[in-house]
C-alpha cells in the first residue's frame, strides 16, 4: 500500500495543491491542508474501489478538507479577541511568493473568485483540471445536465469579468494618459 499512496502522491500532488488552492486555503495553509488531504487517502485507500476516476476522488477530499479549514478558520477568528497584531502576523507566509505570481495568474484567481461556488467548482475542474462531465457530476454529486448547464454559466460569468476587466483597465489607461 505504501507503493500506491506513493504513487498516487507523486501523480496527483499538482492537482491537490491547486485544487485547494482554489477551494479558498490560503497559501500558508495548503502544505498543512494536502497533508491532511493525503491522510484520508492513506486511511481511505483500501476501501477505495476504482469506480471513480482518481481525480474525482480526491477532489471530493479536497473538499471536504477545504470546507474543514474554512470552518475551523472562521471559528479561531471569532475566538481572538485580545490579540495584538504581532500575535497575528503569520511568520510561514513566503514573502517573494507575492513577487513571483504574473498579473495573469492573479487576474484568473480574481476572477474564479466572482463566479458563483458551484459554477467555479465545475469550471475548474472542466477547464482548469480537464475531468470529464460525468467525472465532474460524480465528484460533486450533480447530474450531468447540471454540471453542464454549471459550465455554460461559469464561462458566462468569466467572459464577463473578464471584459469589466478589461474595460476597467483600458479606462484606468486613458486616466492615466495613455494612449490605450
Amino acid at each position: 500500500m505504501h507503493a500506491e499512496l506513493k504513487a498516487i502522491y507523486t501523480g496527483h500532488a499538482d492537482f491537490v495543491w491547486r485544487t485547494l488552492l482554489r477551494m479558498g486555503v490560503s497559501q500558508s495553509d495548503v502544505s498543512d491542508a494536502m497533508q491532511d488531504v493525503f491522510l484520508v487517502v492513506h486511511r481511505q485507500l483500501p476501501s477505495f474501489e476504482g469506480r471513480s476516476a482518481m481525480n474525482t476522488w480526491l477532489f471530493t477530499i479536497c473538499r471536504t478538507v477545504a470546507t474543514k479549514r474554512r470552518q475551523r478558520y472562521r471559528r479561531e477568528r471569532e475566538n481572538v479577541t485580545d490579540s495584538s497584531p504581532e500575535d497575528l502576523i503569520d511568520l510561514r507566509a513566503d514573502v517573494g511568493r507575492a513577487a513571483e505570481h504574473n498579473q495573469e495568474l492573479m487576474l484568473l484567481e480574481t476572477i474564479l473568485e466572482s463566479i458563483d461556488v458551484n459554477q467555479r467548482n465545475v469550471f475548474i475542474l472542466f477547464e482548469l483540471e480537464t475531468m470529464s462531465g460525468e467525472e465532474i457530476g460524480q465528484a460533486l454529486g450533480i447530474p450531468l445536465g447540471t454540471v453542464y448547464s454549471r459550465l455554460q454559466l461559469a464561462r458566462s460569468s468569466f467572459r464577463q469579468a473578464l471584459t469589466r476587466h478589461q474595460a476597467k483597465a483600458r479606462f484606468e489607461g486613458l486616466r492615466a494618459g495613455g494612449n490605450s
